[in-house]
């Protein structure tokens, strides 16, 4: 099942491309940015990845000047984005794609764009997010030829700002981490075992979800940064999980909680599809996307609206092992026999900015 990716109101031809792509993102094994450097490698494709973390790294006094009182700005901002330039320079770049809320600057942007380089940006996160929202990103965003977001709350937005080209385009997985892997020996699973698992920040608005879950006395498996701040939760905090911890601990738990963040608007989460492709029985916050990408409640899925309802939903899926068997296999199936790994997204992209080139 292919998920809707374009903007209906695009018209723009869409074309191949083979030209060579500088990426600027976060090469960690668990981010967007690295997931679309394997991507472009599997395509095949001429591609050059701009560290974006040397935009950030400074001396801590600094880099806290620069986020609280300059804006959320990139300690490096300027250094960087002339790095970025110049690797455009050096490798005849024909496109240049951000990711995230990362640099580059304007000035950057303007001067690529002159260059003939197709500017492209995927979103992933909420630029009005108050936690993260810069004057030096919002000037910067117009001058994207395009600009993908996997935010259906962000369009509009990002239309009235100037963007003049801006597409729908959900998040994925990477096959080369995200499949199933169940503990390995007794050992393992009593580690990993969970009623449910959750990995994901510690948002303020997510702990009443999981401290109900711990009052109700289901065994909650808890990853993430800064859960260790509430007393609700910090028993159960079981730090940040590598992508191989967090197969194992998916494989060992019962059923998958997948929230959304409310602070970036989200309609659904990188989550979602990861989960999924690892075979998990989630049970997830319901919103349109959510419908949209796993089916109506019940299908590959089963839904809530509150937090009395998860309680209900998480407890009859533990009372049901057939169930939870027959939603993990349809959520598997949906998301990995459709056009969802994050090669199809960035081939998306590029066949629009091929479109772009060719206008």
């Amino acid at each position: 099942m292919k998920q809707a990716l374009a903007d209906p109101k695009s018209t723009r031809e869409l074309k191949p491309w083979r030209e060579p792509l500088v990426l600027v993102g976060n090469p960690g094994p668990e981010h967007v940015g690295n997931h679309l450097y394997k991507a472009a490698q599997s395509l095949q494709l001429p591609v050059q990845l701009c560290n974006t973390e040397r935009a950030f790294n400074a001396w801590s006094p600094a880099a806290a000047f620069n986020w609280r009182l300059r804006g959320h700005r990139p300690t490096h901002l300027g250094r960087f984005s002339r790095e970025v330039l110049r690797e455009c320079a050096e490798t005849g770049a024909k496109g240049l794609l951000s990711t995230g809320l990362a640099p580059p600057d304007f000035e950057t942007l303007e001067q690529a764009g002159r260059s003939g380089i197709v500017r492209m940006n995927f979103l992933t996160d909420d630029p009005w997010n108050p936690r993260q929202k810069g004057s030096w990103l919002m000037r910067a965003l117009p001058r994207y030829d395009l600009i993908f977001s996997p935010r259906k709350a962000n369009l509009d937005d990002l239309r009235r700002a100037g963007c003049n080209n801006v597409v729908y385009l959900p998040f994925a997985y990477a096959p080369e981490i995200h499949f199933p892997e169940p503990p390995s020996g007794p050992e393992e699973e009593e580690r990993y075992a969970s009623d449910v698992v959750f990995a994901g920040g510690a948002d303020a608005e997510r702990v009443p979800y999981l401290a109900a879950l711990i009052q109700a006395r289901i065994r909650v498996g808890l990853y993430g940064g800064y859960w260790g701040k509430y007393a609700e939760t910090r028993h159960l905090d079981r730090g940040l999980a590598s992508s191989n911890v967090l197969r194992k601990a998916v494989g060992a738990a019962r059923i998958a909680l997948c929230l959304v963040r409310r602070a970036n608007r989200d309609g659904h989460a990188m989550r979602t599809y990861e989960l999924a492709a690892m075979g998990a029985c989630i049970l997830a916050e319901d919103t349109e996307e959510h419908r949209e990408i796993l089916g109506p409640d019940g299908v590959s899925a089963v839904f809530f609206r509150s937090i009395p309802e998860m309680l209900e939903q998480a407890q009859a899926l533990l009372c049901d092992d057939a169930r939870r068997s027959r939603l993990a296999a349809a959520a598997r199936a949906r998301i990995c026999n459709g056009s969802n790994t994050y090669r199809d997204r960035l081939s998306t992209m590029l066949e629009f900015a091929g479109g772009e080139r060719s206008s």
